[in-house]
């Protein structure tokens, strides 16, 4: 399938002009609709009109600027996925796909995991590091 790269360049000028809502509240644990975008390879693509895709926020540094990591909603086993439950169901986290974003990403807020959760996916990004 032809990725259709001129309507994310589009859509990623769109993204970039936006003022940052320095009342944007976001944080750790948090999962968002992030405009990830159309990507090459084997990195995670967004979906429908906004490249968008659920993003567990790992690390907040400031209003600008998140680690995250990429879900998915289709079950996954091995070592690079881990499954989470939050407010909007089950998801898969991919642990390969760990990325930082601007705030300008942000779409909406989903839920929020468990400190648990969380715990087992930091010590595992930890002994990935």
């Amino acid at each position: 399938m032809e990725k259709d790269f001129d309507k994310w360049n589009m859509e990623k000028k769109i993204n970039n002009k936006k003022e940052v809502d320095r009342n944007l509240f976001y944080n750790k644990r948090e999962v968002w609709w992030c405009a990830v975008g159309l990507n090459i390879g084997v990195e995670t693509d967004g979906k429908h009109e906004n490249f968008e895709r659920p993003v567990l926020i790992i690390r907040k540094f400031n209003q600008h600027m998140f680690w995250c990591l990429v879900l998915t909603s289709n079950e996954r086993v091995g070592d690079f996925y881990q499954k989470i439950t939050h407010e909007g169901g089950s998801s898969w986290v991919m642990l390969s796909q760990f990325k930082t974003f601007s705030t300008k990403r942000l779409l909406r807020r989903i839920g929020m995991i468990s400190e648990e959760q969380f715990d087992s996916i930091r010590a595992i990004l930890k002994g990935m590091f």
